[in-house]
């Protein structure tokens, strides 16, 4: 149950995984990728399923403040619930201009701290990262962010050292 949990939290942190270290030079960003960025200042409200290879989808509710930090960079802070436990994460994603990509960092209420490179595909943003539990497993971790319309859709996948997924799609509304 303990790696669960710990696989739970992974699952929602990557999923709301929005932050970076470093900073574009807003001469050097594409406009598009700024604007893109931008777009997902507000305040944010999701709800939806995470299911956990062949067992029934449990509930997940989340909330989310993005803040603009400069033109190329984006601050962020989020609460999720879902079974009985709550997960609070907070970090800033960037456009890299230099590197012609998208970083997120993030920081969290469990042991999961991670780096998450971003490519932009239409208008959704995808994030891959690695990821090790509190026991040392490692899980790869894809998570999708598309903002249509006025809302974000949130969708990802972590795949265990056992092959085992689990997945997620979460919409969020503005608040």
């Amino acid at each position: 149950m303990m790696k669960t949990m710990t696989i739970r939290n992974l699952v929602v942190a990557a999923a709301l995984a929005v932050s970076s270290l470093s900073a574009a030079t807003p001469a050097l960003a594409a406009p598009a990728d700024l604007e893109l960025i931008q777009s997902y200042v507000g305040n944010w409200r999701g709800t939806g399923t995470l299911v956990n290879a062949g067992q029934p989808g449990e509930s997940v509710r989340c909330r989310l403040n993005v803040t603009r930090s400069t033109a190329e960079k984006i601050n962020f802070s989020g609460r999720c619930a879902m079974a009985g436990t709550t997960l609070s994460m907070a970090g800033t994603m960037a456009y890299i201009s230099s590197a012609n990509r998208y970083e997120a960092i993030m920081t969290s209420n469990t042991s999961f701290k991670g780096v998450a490179i971003g490519n932009r595909r239409g208008s959704n943003v995808i994030f891959n990262l690695q990821a090790t539990d509190d026991e040392g497993g490692t899980s790869r971790v894809r998570a999708g962010f598309g903002l249509i319309g006025d809302k974000i859709s949130v969708d990802f996948e972590v795949t265990n050292e056992d092959g085992s997924k689990i997945t997620a799609d979460i919409p969020f509304d503005r608040d």
